[in-house]
């Protein structure tokens, strides 16, 4: 085979794995279910979310950490 075909199937190939990779990411999501296992008929409010995320990173409010942990790297 010439190197202009090893190419052209390289980009191609390339292309087919990044088409494939942004539909993969661009799945929706999938609703909470409810008690009953049915689906909920609404999704969760932008207020529910943002709650969510404030729990999840909002971390411990009572902790100092301005200053920080040196890091010492082991090389």
């Amino acid at each position: 085979m010439s190197p202009r075909i090893i190419i052209i199937l390289a980009v191609v190939a390339a292309l087919a794995v990044s088409a494939g990779v942004i539909t993969w990411i661009r799945q929706p999501h999938p609703v909470p279910m409810s008690g009953a296992g049915e689906a909920s008929a609404q999704p969760a409010s932008a207020a529910n979310r943002l709650e969510h995320r404030g729990k999840f990173f909002g971390g411990d409010i009572t902790r100092d950490i301005r200053g920080g942990q040196e890091m010492k790297p082991r090389w």
